[in-house]
């Protein structure tokens, strides 16, 4: 058995070329019969550090009933010069997140996945109370199960008040232990019994985990990273992903 939540995410590779660059996270989001990658805008291009990968590699399960059965799924980054995923801004400025739209036909028919939709995504404006469990699903520093190629899970709380823009950007903070390779993973908490989900997905989705949140009054010879956490509210989906 393996749990749903598991196959929403998927890791992610960026290439230049045939060179690999940096390892990361992303989960799958589904919209009228049309699925999308999602994962950190900083994933695909990072200007200050001049991250510029062209094409991106995702690891699919390939067999139902044999989970150690993967393959590698190469999607180009540009397409006649043009950047092919979508992001997005508010009034804040930029958001730290990306959508690629995946080509279904392309996929191996045996493709083992679990895709969110609309129907998980948590409303900014609900109540979701500050000390919250979460969950972070993902691939912290790429460490995975490399037999069965499944993410791990980091337990984490909402740390800032949910609904309201922390600094008046789009995120809001979880208190959590996360590492280099989690960007782009989801932010879930667990549906409760009165929440309309559909199929085998009892999760709702608050937010995408983008990076560590720091201070830069932090001294790094005495002072401990704060351990909080930048995580996008997941609603910009809705918009990323309108034809």
């Amino acid at each position: 058995m393996i749990e749903s939540l598991l196959l929403t995410a998927t890791r992610v590779f960026t290439f230049e070329g045939q060179q690999l660059l940096t390892n990361a996270s992303g989960f799958f989001f589904e919209r009228e019969a049309r699925l999308f990658l999602v994962t950190s805008r900083h994933v695909v291009i990072d200007e200050p550090s001049k991250h510029l990968p062209d094409r991106i590699e995702i690891e699919l399960h390939i067999d139902p009933d044999n989970a150690s059965r993967s393959t590698g799924f190469s999607i180009p980054l540009y397409r006649d010069g043009k950047s092919i995923w979508r992001e997005g801004l508010d009034a804040g400025g930029a958001i730290d997140v990306a959508v690629i739209e995946i080509e279904r036909p392309a996929l191996p028919e045996t493709t083992v996945y679990r895709a969110f939709t609309p129907h998980h995504l948590q409303d900014p404006l609900d109540q979701v109370a500050i000390g919250t469990s979460l969950l972070v699903v993902g691939f912290p520093l790429g460490f995975h199960d490399t037999l069965h190629h499944m993410p791990v899970v980091r337990h984490a709380v909402v740390a800032s008040s949910f609904g309201l823009r922390f600094q008046g950007q789009g995120f809001f903070l979880t208190d959590a232990r996360t590492h280099r390779g989690t960007s782009g993973a989801p932010v879930v908490m667990r549906a409760s019994a009165q929440e309309p989900i559909h199929g085998d997905l009892p999760w709702m989705l608050l937010g995408v985990h983008s990076a560590v949140f720091d201070v830069g009054t932090r001294d790094l010879n005495i002072d401990e990273a704060l351990g909080l956490n930048c995580a996008w509210y997941a609603d910009i989906l809705l918009t990323l992903t309108e034809h």
